[in-house]
């Protein structure tokens, strides 16, 4: 069996992902158990109809390993695929206290400095400090891009090329139902043509006033934006884009279980980040055949892309870059099929052969 240690199972990145491995891990004849620090999360009810999930009740970091060793103790999984650090610490004092021999994987799916940059000199160095001392002990160590891993190789105190690159997959998902259509086309209340769409939680990584700022300087009146994604900078957008005179034309749709609806009629998809562990949604933007305008941020959109060669890629938080790379993307014609070509480069069932042979499975 493969236990699957997450957090929760909300609607990050992340989670979709694991989601995502856990039904082709499945397919491919392997048994899947969630292993949750709190049972919560949007995603949960869909694991659910699938898995089973354990919750350890675990409301803090430093309570998992107590838990989660008891967890090992009397499931006693074959492996642990152990997201996002401070979680995979946790996880292998909890091996160490179990006394379970599992095979442990490590995953990364941020670039940790960026995304603690604002936690304080302290935290950066109980971040290392904890990381040196523990990923050492984990039977693999990886990450979602060629940069995160680098990044992780860093912190961890681990030798180059020691952290092994694991690309996330991304699902081929069913074609939306023509009600899902007319519902996302409602939504946009405009013809095709000049529809832009972002999709990711409303977060400060995210930079969404990069976006509303380009978008406003786009001079495109017919042009409209949309934004998948709920989180706790929502007001503060509509504020901006009210103040930017954009209001009636920014379209807030709040989170989707399944995006592609959105993806199938928009003209064109932009990221926005200040950084990225990978960039899921610019593959699930691919998939879809629909051109994609991304930052160049430190890992993921470059490696996706191929440098430009699938998209357009712009220098992070520049404003002018970005309208100016929407103006001629929406002007561009593009080849859907290869670009949907390129986004099978991340199937689900290659991600999946990729972590059982590191797990031994």
């Amino acid at each position: 069996m493969i236990s699957i240690l997450l957090p929760d199972l909300s609607g990050g990145g992340a989670e979709r992902v694991m989601l995502d491995l856990a039904r082709e891990f499945s397919r491919l004849g392997q048994d899947v158990e969630f292993v949750l620090m709190r049972a919560e999360g949007e995603l949960l009810p869909t694991a659910q109809l699938n898995f089973p999930f354990v919750d350890l009740v675990a409301p803090r970091t430093r309570e998992v390993p107590t838990a989660l060793a008891r967890y090992l103790r009397e499931q006693k999984p074959d492996a642990v695929i152990a997201n996002m650090w401070p979680l995979t610490s946790a996880a292998v004092i909890a091996r160490a206290l179990s006394r379970h021999n599992c095979r442990l994987l490590l995953v990364e799916h941020n670039n940790l400095t960026q995304q603690y940059s604002s936690w304080g000199k302290l935290h950066a160095r109980l971040m290392v400090a904890s990381m040196a001392t523990t990923y050492r002990f984990a039977d693999v160590v990886a990450a979602v891009s060629e940069g995160a891993a680098k990044e992780t190789e860093r912190l961890a105190k681990l030798p180059n090329d020691k952290v092994k690159v694991l690309h996330n997959p991304i699902p081929q998902r069913q074609p939306p139902s023509p009600k899902a259509m007319a519902d996302a086309e409602a939504l946009w209340d405009c013809s095709p043509g000049q529809r832009i769409l972002t999709v990711g939680s409303l977060k400060d990584q995210k930079n969404h006033p990069l976006l509303l700022r380009a978008f406003a300087d786009l001079q495109y009146p017919e042009a409209r934006l949309m934004l998948l994604g709920q989180g706790a900078k929502e007001a503060a957008l509509r504020a901006m884009a009210a103040k930017l005179g954009i209001a009636d034309r920014v379209i807030f749709a709040g989170f989707q279980l399944d995006p592609t609806p959105f993806y199938d009629t928009a003209d064109l998809f932009v990221l926005s980040s200040n950084y990225e562990g990978f960039g899921n949604v610019i593959v699930e933007a691919l998939s879809c055949g629909t051109l994609v305008v991304s930052t160049d941020c430190h890992s993921g959109p470059a490696e996706i892309l191929a440098n430009g060669k699938w998209g357009r890629l712009i220098p992070v938080d520049d404003a002018d870059a970005l309208t100016e790379a929407m103006r001629a993307s929406l002007e561009d014609d593009h080849d859907t099929a290869e670009l949907k070509r390129r986004a099978s480069d991340f199937f689900p069932e290659i991600a999946a052969r990729k972590y059982l042979k590191l797990l031994d499975l």
